[in-house]
């Protein structure tokens, strides 16, 4: 019996550590031109060092929620960097007039959409999110 609960509690643990380490896709608009982007690409943009897409047309940033796990997740994966520390420098972008820092959505259906409507926008969502309506640029 002891055996089963410890079993029962591995398969518990592996699977929330599979959910908690979900693909994440960056994603832009199926008009933008480009078909990859690089790790140091989408870094840039997102920590406000770029403001163009590689061909040279104006980005357009959707964030997920501050509270969001994915968001997290993301900002480590493509930055290095933790929510706290991307936020600082947009904090310290925002007050020196050199930044507008990512447009803050409350879902990746939001962000899915907000990217489908805009074809400037990037953004990030859940691999299992993707669909017709936006174009994947980097699996992370």
């Amino acid at each position: 019996m002891r055996s089963l609960k410890l079993m029962i509690a591995a398969t518990v643990l592996s699977l929330a550590s599979l959910a908690a380490h979900a693909e994440l896709v960056v994603i832009v608009n199926p008009k933008n031109p480009a078909a990859n982007l690089t790790a140091e690409q989408v870094s840039a943009l997102f920590l406000g060092t770029a403001t163009t897409f590689p061909d040279g047309g104006a980005a357009t940033l959707a964030d997920q929620p501050e509270s969001a796990s994915i968001r997290g997740d993301f900002y480590q994966k493509a930055t290095g960097r933790s929510v706290a520390q991307v936020k600082a420098t947009w904090a310290r972008l925002t007050f020196t007039g050199k930044g507008t820092p990512p447009k803050e959505l409350k879902t990746d259906a939001d962000v899915k959409a907000f990217v489908a409507s805009d074809p400037k926008a990037i953004g990030y969502v859940d691999a299992s999110s993707i669909d017709g309506s936006v174009k994947a640029v980097l699996k992370l």
